[in-house]
């Protein structure tokens, strides 16, 4: 599986103060906690992180308000940001640490006035350090991994590792969204991060003779959530070979349905199952994912815990959620607090104190803990 994401420092990002906040990351992290408290903040920096790997940082800063929107209560109040990632190959024990500092530069835009990497084989006491320079505006990363030495090679280990920390969100699932309409059929190496490729994606597993198998779990999870659901009828559009689209059948029926006559729970159903059944070889390091129980039937949760525990055989979840009904799915080792510091306006992460919870878990839930603020995450009076 190569590396995957252990821990990460971060401080100065946008609601997360100076004094820092570090979050460790087990198979399954569930970050709970109220609106506005910092869950989506976290799960933002996994997408800075996407974008930072691809050399469009700057984009990623535009698009969400320039440096004054990222930084904790605007530039004026902090100029900087620092992040530090450390990763865990999952076979060696070897560790990787990835540190950055963004500062506000001209116009909104922000400069890298710190990048480093260092890695550590598992048992030695000293690691190599390899300093990425300064003043930058895009990482270096994509850089060092074109030289040919031990540096470029870290270097390499790093971007993937990175590039490994996928987020994704299936909110849109209005008519235009792209998982409703036609799509280019050999858009299908890996999901993307709306699920706009689903019907590709799908059809290349259904004709795979390694992922007919993953095609079929999918296809019965789906029925799980959908009883009238009996399989998708993929193939290239007429007049058209090199697109697809979404159709699909019904029990005990004929009749060709298609995308747009799938409630949006269905589709975001869908959708899960074939991020979480997804075929080792397509797995990734991490995957994100904002509010998954969006728009599910409560009898389908216990159904989406299944799948993140199956996807735990090959990488690691992050969930940012509202439901209570999920959160009696997990062990109280799996949640995250989030929550907001009233005094500092600035939000924390805590791990819950599982000593502390023993004799509570003997007559209450874990959600009934959650709703009388024995768990915290409520919203709190500023």
């Amino acid at each position: 599986m190569g590396y995957l994401i252990k821990r990460i420092e971060l401080a100065g990002y946008k609601s997360i103060g100076m004094q820092g906040q570090a979050i460790d990351f087990g198979a399954t992290t569930l970050l709970i906690g109220a609106n506005g408290a910092g869950k989506s903040n976290l799960v933002s920096f996994f997408r800075l992180l996407s974008y930072l790997t691809t050399g469009a940082l700057q984009t990623y800063i535009a698009q969400n308000g320039f440096a004054d929107s990222l930084l904790f209560f605007g530039a004026k109040e902090t100029p900087i940001c620092k992040a530090s990632l450390e990763f865990e190959d999952s076979e060696t024990h070897d560790t990787l640490h990835y540190d950055f500092t963004l500062a506000n530069a001209t116009q909104g835009s922000m400069i890298f006035t710190n990048e480093s990497l260092s890695w550590q084989r598992s048992g030695e006491t000293t690691p190599m350090k390899i300093d990425l320079g300064s003043g930058h505006r895009e990482s270096a990363l994509l850089t060092k991994c074109e030289e040919d030495s031990k540096a470029g090679k870290t270097a390499q280990f790093a971007l993937n590792a990175l590039q490994a920390c996928r987020v994704y969100q299936f909110h849109d699932t209005t008519p235009e969204a792209k998982i409703r309409t036609t799509g280019y059929i050999n858009d299908n190496a890996y999901l993307r991060a709306n699920a706009g490729n689903l019907a590709a994606y799908l059809l290349q597993l259904q004709n795979s003779p390694s992922g007919a198998f993953y095609y079929n779990r999918i296809v019965r999870f789906i029925r799980l959530a959908m009883p009238q659901f009996l399989d998708f009828a993929l193939a290239p559009m007429l007049g058209n070979p090199n697109y697809t689209i979404l159709d699909w059948k019904a029990k005990n029926s004929d009749y060709l349905f298609g995308p747009h006559q799938l409630s949006d729970g269905s589709l975001r159903f869908m959708a899960l199952c074939a991020l979480l059944l997804a075929p080792p070889s397509k797995a990734t390091g991490a995957i994100v994912i904002d509010e998954p129980e969006l728009g599910l039937h409560p009898a389908a949760i216990a159904d989406l815990a299944a799948m993140v525990r199956e996807a735990n055989r090959h990488c690691k979840i992050v969930l940012s959620t509202q439901s209570t009904t999920l959160l009696d799915e997990f062990d109280p080792a799996d949640v995250v607090v989030v929550e907001l510091d009233a005094q500092r306006q600035a939000t924390q992460y805590r791990r819950l104190d599982q000593e502390s919870l023993s004799r509570w878990l003997t007559e209450y839930s874990m959600s009934e803990l959650w709703e009388r603020n024995v768990l915290g995450g409520q919203p709190v009076s500023v």
